[in-house]
């Protein structure tokens, strides 16, 4: 996900959509109008067509767009009336814009832009005229229903984007050739990391044996910290009674998200958050302001009931394991722990490679719960933390949970692109709906503040940006197979094997390859496997206690001691270095 792009960029991106509309009429006659916007990167445009378009159309598509372009028709703004817009586009039988057209307030001003003989429903704004338009080219095509509900008609995407001049064009284009080589899903398949099935369901993540022991790499690290932290480890239900998602608010405000089901006459729902089982453990006993704060720390699996049209690898999957806390704090304690998740955030995207972030405060959402007060003490708390750190960051209104606003951050990977990962929700309503207490050094019972964090985020969405940050080449300590020890003819293998169980024993995740092939082709299969270190023995290595070493990222690395490896290695896990 890109930074939003400036309003002159946005405008000529909506310009060409139009276009592009103009020119899929021209070729495809019969085609009708969904909607065509601007996006972040580019343009798309929604369409109903007799002609099912295939990659092969986007080239006369972009042929027909240069002659619009040519023709340099000036962009022209008309308003009217209701009555005038219906006839004016029922007479094309442009049902969709009809649609829209109903759809709109009654008070609000109806426009249309034309350019040439080609006129759309459209609030604007536009650029002059249409060869203004230097720079556009046709990505992708993609089905879409309309208006995003399953229960309409399903229509043709064709996404594009344009940019003010060729060179940022060429750039933008260039990234793109990179991202599509980085892309977690295609280098999830060739590396067998992991898969979905079908007969599983959608949305499901199937990890096979190297990606398990990548998620498995990655939840031993974050758990360890946390209990370096003064976390304590809980552990809660997968499925709770309906009645606790009630009183949580999720039931009323998440439900359509929830996999809800019966069983002895009583209802269930499979968690799609972990707060409900932290608060039950919070509300086990009596808490006294000398336990305060309390972190309570799980790495729980959740599940979402997300629409088919928008899982996309691991990024939106409908079962998820999250790095999840949950912080029970006195009010004064409340800014100095937010502080310090920031800093862990930091500390551990570090660790990961990640050197860069964006920060956002998601501010109340229309349907939240809770007072006006208690959104402004948490929101207050939230803007004061980042700004004692000061940390830049930018408003995000009304997208906070409904319990309570929240910071964002989203991790820059290598491409420069941004990864939503950790969260910080301050929460003063959920306390007052389980009716959490403390007992004060007054004597008196009061109302903790709990706050909801992860910093991994989703630890499947994590993986896939992880994936692409590092295109499949791991470093040392976070690859599933560290060392591939390979012999150049039989008479090596014993003492390939000997060679194996040394790094074995020394903590090491190795592979042996004994294939019956040629060893060019074992280098070569090792070299796609993005395994990071080779380790090639033959008749003097044997002679000489060695091993030849090869290095992913630096060639050839040279014969050393056995030992000396196991050192060399040990250090860079320790380090845990991209080297």
């Amino acid at each position: 996900m890109s930074k939003k792009p400036d309003e002159q960029l946005q405008t000529l991106r909506h310009s060409a959509a139009h276009i592009m509309a103009d020119a899929v009429q021209r070729l495809f006659p019969g085609t009708k109008l969904g909607i065509g916007p601007a996006i972040d990167d580019g343009f798309y445009y929604d369409f109903d067509s007799p002609t099912v378009f295939t990659p092969e159309d986007l080239p006369r598509i972009e042929e027909e767009m240069a002659k619009v372009i040519k023709e340099g028709a000036e962009f022209k703004k008309r308003v009217l009336s209701r009555d005038e817009a219906r006839d004016l586009f029922g007479s094309k039988g442009e049902k969709y814009k009809v649609e829209l057209l109903d759809a709109l307030d009654p008070s609000e001003e109806i426009s249309v832009y034309s350019h040439g003989a080609f006129t759309d429903l459209c609030r604007g704004p536009h650029i002059e005229t249409a060869n203004k338009v230097k720079a556009f080219k046709l990505l992708t095509l993609a089905g879409a229903y309309w208006k995003g509900s399953e229960k309409n008609a399903m229509l043709q995407r064709i996404y594009g984007t344009a940019f003010m001049d060729r060179d940022a064009l060429k750039t933008y284009i260039t990234l793109r050739e990179e991202a599509a080589k980085r892309d977690h899903r295609k280098l999830g398949k060739e590396l067998d990391l992991f898969s979905f099935n079908d007969a599983a369901g959608a949305g499901l993540v199937i990890y096979h044996p190297k990606g398990a022991m990548l998620r498995m790499l990655i939840a031993e690290y974050i758990t360890k910290k946390h209990i370096e932290k003064g976390y304590e480890l809980i552990s809660s239900p997968q499925i709770l009674k309906s009645d606790i998602w009630v009183r949580s608010g999720h039931y009323g405000y998440y439900k359509e998200n929830m996999y809800i089901f019966e069983s002895d006459d009583t209802e269930y729902a499979v968690k799609p958050m972990n707060c409900p089982g932290h608060i039950i453990v919070y509300a086990s006993q009596t808490r006294s302001y000398r336990e305060f704060p309390i972190r309570y720390f799980e790495l729980g699996h959740v599940h979402r009931h997300e629409k088919s049209g928008v899982l996309h690898g691991l990024l939106r999957v409908r079962g998820f394991t999250q790095d999840d806390a949950h912080l029970f704090c006195l009010p004064e304690q409340v800014e100095t722990e937010i502080c310090a998740v920031m800093d862990f955030v930091k500390e551990t995207l570090l660790v990961f490679g990640f050197k860069e972030f964006e920060v956002e405060l998601s501010t109340r959402p229309e349907k939240s719960i809770g007072s006006d007060e208690m959104w402004e003490q948490a929101t207050r708390a939230l803007r004061n933390s980042l700004e004692k750190n000061k940390i830049p960051y930018e408003i995000n209104e009304g997208d906070g949970a409904f319990y309570g606003p929240k910071i964002d951050i989203k991790l820059k990977d290598a491409l420069s692109r941004s990864w939503q990962c950790a969260t910080i929700q301050c929460d003063f309503a959920l306390p007052e709906r389980f009716d959490l207490k403390y007992v004060d050094s007054d004597g008196k019972e009061k109302r903790p503040i709990m706050l909801h964090r992860v910093i991994l985020g989703s630890l499947e969405r994590f993986i896939g940006a992880l994936i692409e940050q590092y295109a499949g080449a791991f470093p040392l300590w976070l690859a599933p197979v560290q060392v591939k020890v390979i012999p150049i003819a039989e008479a090596h293998f014993d003492y390939a094997v000997k060679i194996k169980e040394l790094l074995t024993v020394s903590g090491f995740r190795v592979e042996l390859d004994l294939r019956s092939e040629k060893f060019q082709k074992k280098i070569r299969d090792a070299e796609l496997a993005k395994i990071p270190y080779m380790a090639v023995v033959g008749a003097k290595e044997m002679e000489d206690g060695t091993v030849a070493v090869r290095s992913k990222k630096r060639g050839q690395a040279g014969v050393v001691n056995k030992t000396e490896f196991v050192e060399q290695l040990r250090k860079e896990v320790e380090q845990k270095a991209d080297l």
